[in-house]
């Protein structure tokens, strides 16, 4: 696949995240702090925000097996990610990390 292809893939793509609610308008202002000097500034925030994601899921999946669950650290945990996609623009994410918390504020574990 030639480069042109690739391009508008991607920027299929990239519309497709907005135009779905995947992404909001903070990346866009991620994608403006990108420059000359820091030609992969995008690209290093979200892996950076990939590897962290990985492990703040890992811990709250181990926070779900505990018997009884422990609401509190499972709250921070979700606080921590919510954080991390805000900061990206991961907007349907975020979203979801509200919906959890709540379900934790209200120690429904079934939610």
């Amino acid at each position: 696949m030639d480069k042109t292809k690739l391009r508008q893939q991607a920027l299929f793509i990239r519309t497709s995240l907005f135009d779905e609610g995947f992404l909001d308008e903070q990346f866009i202002q991620l994608e403006e702090l990108q420059d000359d000097v820091n030609p992969n500034f995008v690209e290093e925030i979200v892996t950076l925000f990939y590897s962290d994601s990985v492990r703040l899921i890992y811990n709250i999946e181990r926070g779900l097996m505990s018997n009884p669950p422990n609401f509190t650290k499972l709250d921070d945990y979700m606080h921590q990610f919510k954080g991390s996609c805000s900061s990206i623009g991961a907007k349907k994410v975020k979203t979801e990390c509200g919906r959890f918390s709540e379900y934790c504020a209200a120690e429904n574990f079934e939610g």
